[in-house]
Parts: structure tokens; sequence; C-alpha cells
């Protein structure tokens, strides 16, 4: 039966909660713990937890599949999206079977890869890395069951490539589809990426209104929730359509307390990817 702590742990890795967190008896934990400090812009802590994770005596190789993935998510949400190619390559050769599990760590992995090769430049292969990810969650009415994470982000890359790749509407049709899988899944910290991301759709599909009225309401629900780096990203949005507002200042405010806490900004290549954490 889970603990209380592995609930709390859990639950804050989706957005809920506060920064105090327990500490782990378990290397799943480890992990959800990692995530919520890292969803909270406590990157240097983040990345710590997640050596420590790969030290517990019951990690398998899909939870450290896992810890490599996230470490890439952490890279490419601040433009780092070549270092965290090597992280997302690692999460994928950790990994060897057919079990749900691995399949699932498969798909994360194959999914960061595709964002990488995004925010290089390289959207052909994101694209077929996309593919693969698709056919893969489609295989198995098992993994349909299970697969909300990834599913979820599988659409959250897909309209980032359509934007990229000047298909506004397509990007839309995406963003869209995220925001319904999203309000069904327990997370609200993706639920609130979700909505982000249909915001920077409208934005790039001309409806400025729209995009700067559901920018608004992710930034307050951002602040309300202590997670910083969807609050720099959706502050970033704003500033850009509509400079010299305040949100401008917002997300200077928020990137000095990313870097306070281990941030390491880099610029991208291609896509500001101020979107927030893919995990």
């Amino acid at each position: 039966m889970p603990t209380t702590a592995s609930v709390t742990l859990e639950s804050a890795a989706f957005g809920a909660g506060g920064p105090d967190l327990p500490q782990p008896d378990n290397a799943l934990d480890s992990w959800h713990r990692a995530v919520a400090l890292g969803g909270r812009g406590y990157y240097a802590r983040a990345r710590a937890e997640l050596r420590r994770t790969r030290l517990f005596p019951d990690a398998t190789p899909t939870i450290a599949s896992l810890t490599f993935s996230t470490e890439g998510s952490l890279l490419r949400q601040l433009g780092g999206h070549r270092p965290a190619a090597g992280y997302d390559g690692a999460a994928l050769g950790c990994l060897d079977g057919g079990k749900p599990e691995s399949v699932l760590a498969r798909c994360d992995a194959m999914t960061g890869l595709a964002a990488d090769a995004l925010g290089q430049g390289r959207l052909a292969v994101s694209g077929r890395l996309l593919e693969r990810c698709a056919a893969e969650l489609c295989d198995s009415s098992l993994l349909r069951t299970r697969s909300w994470r990834q599913r979820l982000r599988f659409q959250w890359v897909s309209a980032e490539l359509a934007m990229a790749s000047g298909a506004p509407d397509r990007a839309l049709q995406y963003a869209q589809t995220g925001a319904l899988l999203a309000g069904e899944c327990p997370s609200t910290r993706h639920a609130i990426k979700s909505d982000l991301l249909v915001a920077a759709a409208r934005c790039v599909s001309g409806d400025l209104d729209a995009a700067r009225e559901m920018g608004a309401d992710v930034l307050k629900r951002c602040e309300e929730r202590g997670l910083v780096p969807l609050q720099w990203a959706a502050a970033m949005l704003l500033d850009g359509i509509a400079p010299g507002t305040d949100a401008g200042t917002v997300a200077l405010t928020c990137a000095r307390v990313i870097e306070r806490r281990g941030g390491r900004f880099r610029k991208p290549t291609i896509v500001p990817d101020g979107v927030g954490i893919r995990s």
C-alpha cells in the first residue's frame, strides 16, 4: 500500500502542494520528488535528486530511463536542446524489452528527442520520432489506459512542431486535443501547461485577444501554485504579444529566481521552449 510520503510526492510531482516535500523511501518516490522540484524551478535540487534516484536499490532500468528523460527536460526548458538530446538518448538506451513500463518510458525518451530535434531546427527528424512514438502508443490497449502523460506530451510536441513548420491550424488542433486530454488527467501542472500551449497556438494563428486572455489566466494559476518555470513561460508569451507590459517584468523576475535555483538559460536555435516542463 502506498505510504503517505508516496502519495504526497506523486501529487506534488503533478503540481499540487507546496515546496516542503518529504524524503523518499524508494526510487519511484525519489523520481516524483525530483519532478516536483523541477516543476517549481528548483533546478539544482531536482538534478541532485535525479542522481540520487538512480542509486536506490530498487531503481529499475525503466526508472533510470525516466531520470534521464527528466534531466533532458530540465535542460530543454531553458533552451538547452543539444545537451538535452544526450540525456534523452541515454534514456532510450536504458531500455530493453516490451513490458508496458518500458514502452511508456521509451515514448518519453522519443518525445524528448523529438523536442530536442525541433529546437535545433531538425524538423523532419522531429516528425519521424513523433511517428515512432505514436505507433508505440497505439500498439496496445493496455498502454492506452496507462499512457495519459505520454499521449499528452505527444500532443504538446506535435503542436510545437506544427508551429515551427508554419501550420497554425494544425498546431491549434494538436494543442486543443492536448487540453482535452489534460482535462481527464490527474495533473494540475500538465493541465496548465496544456492551456499555455493552446494560448501559444492561438497567438501563432493570429487570435491575439484569445491568446492574451488565456495566457493571463495561465500566469495567474502558475503564480498561485508556485510553478515558476511555467509562470516564466506564460509571461514570456504575454510579453511577446504586448511588449512593454508588466509581463516583461514578471518574466525577468521569474528568470532571476530560476537562475538562483540552478537553472541555466541557453539560447535555443529555433523554439524558445518557454512552454514549460515536459515530464
